[in-house]
């Protein structure tokens, strides 16, 4: 019998043969097949891959949102197979901040109330207040802290859900496209807070994106296709993701919204074959 080690700390996160299936014979899915990865402490990893290549199922089940067919999914030291549902609830809570593309604001409270429940749910309220500040600011919502969800736009509610995230300074953040809804500005000024959080302050941020231009915030992008790593890439940027994806053999995308200038299937389009040299470098 193979047995499991737990990762070394400098891991933040890590699946080991991770495997989620949906369904059963003629209709199963294999959303997830034995992947095996680690997110490192301190470091902003982005994943990366068109529409139905897992990459959110694998965010999920590493933030403890979903559970795996098999395999097993480390938070540091800890097995969350292992944890109770209150034992997890708890960890989500006190060690995890998520940023969901549909917000999953409280409808019944302000801005400022939903950027401190986190801490308040872990009886922390208030938090650090100079970082809860700087992060008001960061994301342009000093105006609007007494608003309701209702009474804000799509892109500010998603910058109460970043400003959420990042509040209470948790030991990792998932990011489920954050600046999906946010104009190429807000966006940029967005992300380019949260690889500050990462270099300046030792956040460990794992986001998932199509976009290469939000990738190249991070210091590493994993690329996943069909539930299953394909390549990776340090230090990246957009312009080494276009020149190594235009040099692979990548068939071109040819959907409605690409029409061939994506050299990859992307999220606007149906998934196809892709070669595991997209992000050769």
């Amino acid at each position: 019998m193979t047995t499991t080690s737990p990762p070394t700390t400098a891991v933040a996160a890590r699946a080991v043969d991770a495997t989620k299936i949906y369904g059963e014979g003629e209709t199963e899915v294999r959303a997830l097949d034995s992947v095996t990865v680690d997110f490192e402490r301190g470091a902003y990893t982005a994943i990366m891959g068109p529409s139905g290549s897992g990459k959110s199922t694998l965010l999920h089940c590493i933030a403890g949102l979903d559970t795996l067919t098999s395999g097993h999914v480390f938070l540091g030291d800890v097995d969350l197979s292992s944890l109770s549902e209150k034992k997890l609830t708890q960890v989500r809570r006190d060690r995890l901040g998520f940023i969901f593309q549909t917000y999953n604001l409280i409808p019944t409270l302000t801005a400022m109330e939903n950027i401190t429940l986190p801490m308040a749910l872990a009886g922390h309220d208030g938090g650090n207040k100079e970082w809860v500040d700087r992060i008001i600011d960061t994301v342009n919502l000093r105006s609007r802290l007494t608003h309701r969800p209702s009474e804000l736009s799509g892109g500010q509610q998603q910058r109460v859900a970043v400003a959420r995230a990042l509040a209470s300074q948790p030991e990792i953040i998932f990011a489920d496209e954050p600046t999906g809804n946010l104009d190429s500005r807000a966006g940029a000024e967005i992300l380019e807070f949260m690889r500050q959080a990462v270099h300046e302050f030792g956040q460990t941020i794992v986001m998932v994106t199509h976009d290469p231009s939000a990738a190249s915030y991070s210091d590493r992008v994993v690329f996943l296709a069909d539930g299953t790593i394909v390549d990776e890439m340090h230090e990246p940027t957009a312009d080494r993701y276009w020149t190594s994806s235009s040099n692979s053999e990548a068939e071109p995308c040819s959907g409605s919204r690409c029409e061939g200038s994506s050299p990859i299937s992307c999220d606007s389009c149906s998934p196809r074959s892709r070669s595991s040299s997209v992000f050769r470098s």
